[in-house]
């Protein structure tokens, strides 16, 4: 390398880099989860005699490359060195460039062990374990001091063309953020003040939680000064996590205006791109060939995809910003799969725009790569609010019944014994639970379980052990039913090994041979806490994140999270707010309250025609205020949100928000209309809000209700009125989305009235 340049790689991300060829090869055979590889390896150092040395840490330097990481284990006495490698299935399926690069692998730390301890030989080992059966596979070979250091020195120089430009990359960027500045004349009311909170924030290396109004520019104003701070306090990468697609849109558009990656797209006499910007899209959406396994055989972007890595590689890091469309090209010129390109080019970027997923999941690609190579990693989470319920849902599993039925008629006979070992064990649990059929009058259709179904648990490993043991010895058999009961499998044990206070289970029956058994997690703080210490500095942020105390509970934040309101820059004549305290939404008044919210409808509509959203608890209330609306003032233009409505129907029903136009669009609260869009102007002049956001009060919320009062002492708070207040604070303020805006909110429920509700609306509303 130049001198004076200095690069710290990883072993791991070395021989990724050095010693992968061949196919991309994801033939079915579920790998174990993290957590499973931790206790594989926890295992094996277990067997091993006195004076093994496990997660030993070795590095060395070549010619300014720095290579380290930790062995898996040692043992002096046998002068063996271990690398160990969990599985399911069979071994024999793996693919020979998979081997050659655990191979790689333990022969690049024999390299680092020897130079350390001046070691003359070595014995170098695979030990692949089976998590199913705790069985090990023990592979080894001898190998000289001298032949490992020759094998260092050439994996090192195949890297050290990339380190120096990876360590040139690094400079001329730090250099360029180093001189960014804000790219428009003056900060919007409240931005400087939110840009300034973040960058404390990354400063101190803490954890903030900011409430930041709708409509301040809050994507330009975390982006801009987590980057500044990026240079100063070393930080690697940057990552911006959105909850859905639009959030994503935003985040490119806001780097985009930053100047990311301009002048190099298209222009092959560019200098370099000082940032490299990267948006992860999910592997449905980046597929070129869906239905196609991945694997050289099957789809030709995985034939010979390592072996056209490098070049594609190259060319992504020269054009710096890989937006979606940005990415595929590239891959496709290329001839490699644009899922994969991202998942490598995702070490290599220094933002990552993605969903919550990547970092949150139990699984997630970015928390992975930052562990893995000890990266100094900004957060930015935007919607914060939703991570509540996302993260419940990554920390939940479902079995379904009816499935299992239809898979076992179809299944081949090797799977007919523990098939039926599972079947027996469902009719036993629905028997046992005393589940009617759904509405059978006294008795319940869903049930809350005093604890894991053991026997269930048991069955389900059995099956998944001798589906994983099928496939491997048939992999053309592989159907999708039998896929996804596999997957389903491994989820539902994976949390079972996790089942503390944090989650319950739950049988729920839909009718005759249709239950479903839930692991639902309830406090996702147990799993997100771990995710939010590996990160250097975390930002959240959104509209509605008070009170603090209830993101800080649920999410695990670290104790000295910082809180921050950023003052609104809207004025109270921008917005009227009356309350409708006449009406009452409970579910036992719904019929008694369509005449007064249809008349309230019709005469705000008659006062101010233009474009309003009406929100209410369920598609069953929305139907009903819609058919009287139309019944009885049939000259309203009417739009309404339909269950299950695809993208492209979303889509137009936004387009039907037109400057110029009219008309009363019906929405759930809660759904895809009621956040995260924008109809500013005279696209939305007001809202109707005809519910309180309360979850239904049904046994899974009084059992939520129950775990979250007994952990934190506000049941009622934590599980019906706050998230429910989220959701109306959020549709409201799809009216005022500028400074130049005014409209109309009128809040539909008695309950609104009440001093303990309204003191958790928005400060700045001047309520009627």
């Amino acid at each position: 390398m130049s001198e004076g340049l200095r690069y710290r790689v990883t072993v791991r991300t070395l021989c990724d880099f050095t010693a992968r060829e061949g196919d991309l090869d994801h033939r079915f055979t579920p790998a174990p989860s993290a957590r499973e590889g931790i206790a594989g390896h926890a295992l094996v150092a277990r067997r091993r005699g006195e004076g093994y040395e496990a997660e030993l840490p070795l590095s060395a330097s070549f010619e300014g490359l720095t290579v380290g990481g930790r062995a898996d284990g040692f043992d002096p006495a046998s002068n063996r060195l271990e690398e160990i490698k969990t599985h399911r299935g069979r071994l024999e399926r793996m693919a020979a460039n998979q081997r050659a690069l655990h191979w790689a692998q333990v022969s690049v730390y024999g390299a680092l062990l020897c130079a350390e301890r001046g070691l003359t030989s070595l014995t170098l080992a695979l030990v692949y374990l089976d998590i199913t059966t705790g069985h090990e596979t023990l592979l080894t070979r001898e190998a000289s001091a001298s032949e490992l250091s020759a094998f260092f020195a050439s994996q090192c120089r195949r890297f050290l063309a990339w380190a120096e430009q990876e360590a040139m990359h690094r400079q001329r960027r730090d250099e360029a953020l180093g001189e960014l500045a804000f790219p428009h004349d003056a900060f919007r009311a409240g931005q400087r003040d939110l840009a300034e909170s973040v960058y404390k924030a990354a400063s101190t290396d803490r954890c903030l939680l900011i409430q930041a109004p709708t409509g301040i520019g809050k994507t330009l104003g975390t982006l801009f000064p987590l980057l500044k701070a990026m240079p100063r306090q070393g930080l690697d990468r940057v990552a911006f996590l959105t909850m859905k697609t639009p959030g994503r849109r935003l985040a490119l558009d806001a780097l985009a205006v930053l100047g990311a990656g301009a002048g190099a797209a298209g222009n092959a006499d560019a200098a370099p791109a000082p940032l490299r910007v990267l948006e992860l899209t999910a592997r449905d959406k980046a597929c070129e060939y869906p239905g196609r396994a991945c694997h050289g055989a099957a789809c030709p972007l995985a034939a010979g995809f390592y072996d056209r890595l490098p070049a594609a590689r190259q060319a992504a890091v020269a054009q710096g910003w890989l937006d979606r469309e940005a990415l595929r090209e590239v891959a496709l010129e290329h001839g490699v799969c644009p899922y994969y390109l991202g998942q490598e080019l995702a070490r290599w970027c220094d933002v990552v725009v993605g969903d919550v997923n990547h970092w949150f999941d139990a699984n997630a690609l970015l928390h992975g790569l930052a562990r893995a190579n000890s990266w100094r990693l900004g957060l930015l989470v935007d919607e914060a609010h939703n991570l509540v319920e996302r993260a419940r849902g990554m920390y939940s599993a479902e079995l379904d019944q009816r499935r299992l039925a239809r898979l076992r008629r179809e299944a081949p006979e090797a799977l007919a014994r523990p098939l039926g070992r599972l079947v027996r064990q469902w009719q036993a649990l629905v028997r046992e639970a005393g589940l009617g059929e759904a509405g059978e009058p006294g008795r319940p259709a869903y049930r809350v379980l005093d604890g894991l179904p053991e026997g269930m648990v048991a069955a389900l490993q059995g099956l998944a052990s001798a589906i994983t043991e099928h496939l491997g010895e048939h992999p053309d058999q592989a159907t999708l039913a039998l896929q996804e009961l596999l997957f389903e499998a491994l989820a539902f044990t994976r949390l079972a090994a996790t089942f503390g206070e944090h989650s319950l289970c739950d049988l729920t029956r839909h009718g005759r041979g249709r239950a479903v058994l839930g692991l639902r997690n309830l406090v996702p703080a147990d799993f997100l806490a771990p995710r939010f210490a590996a990160a250097r500095s975390t930002v959240l942020f959104s509209a509605t994140l008070s009170p603090a105390h209830y993101h800080q509970d649920l999410l695990g934040l670290p104790a000295d999270t910082v809180w921050r309101e950023v003052a609104s820059p809207f004025a109270a004549e921008q917005l009227e707010v009356r309350i409708r305290a006449d009406i009452s939404t409970r579910l036992r008044d719904r019929e008694a309250s369509l005449a007064p919210i249809v008349a309230e409808l019709a005469g705000q509509y008659r006062r101010r025609p233009g474009h309003y959203l009406a929100f209410f608890s369920s598609f069953a209330y929305l139907e009903a205020a819609l058919a009287r609306l139309q019944a009885a003032h049939p000259q309203i233009p009417v739009r309404a949100q339909a269950r299950g409505m695809r993208e492209e129907a979303r889509d137009a029903f936004l387009a039907g928000f037109a400057p110029g136009g009219r008309g009363i669009g019906f929405a759930v609260l809660g759904g895809a209309f009621a956040e995260g869009i924008d109809l500013p102007g005279e696209r939305l002049i007001g809202a109707f809000i005809a519910t309180l956001g309360l979850p239904p009060f049904d046994p899974f919320n009084e059992a939520l209700k129950a775990r979250l009062a007994a952990r934190f002492g506000c049941g009622d708070d934590y599980a019906y009125r706050i998230p429910g207040l989220i959701k109306v604070v959020q549709a409201a303020g799809r009216v005022i989305r500028g400074p130049g805006d005014e409209g109309t909110l009128v809040l539909m429920d008695d309950r609104f009235a009440r001093r303990e509700v309204r003191a958790r609306l928005p400060g700045w509303w001047a309520i009627d």
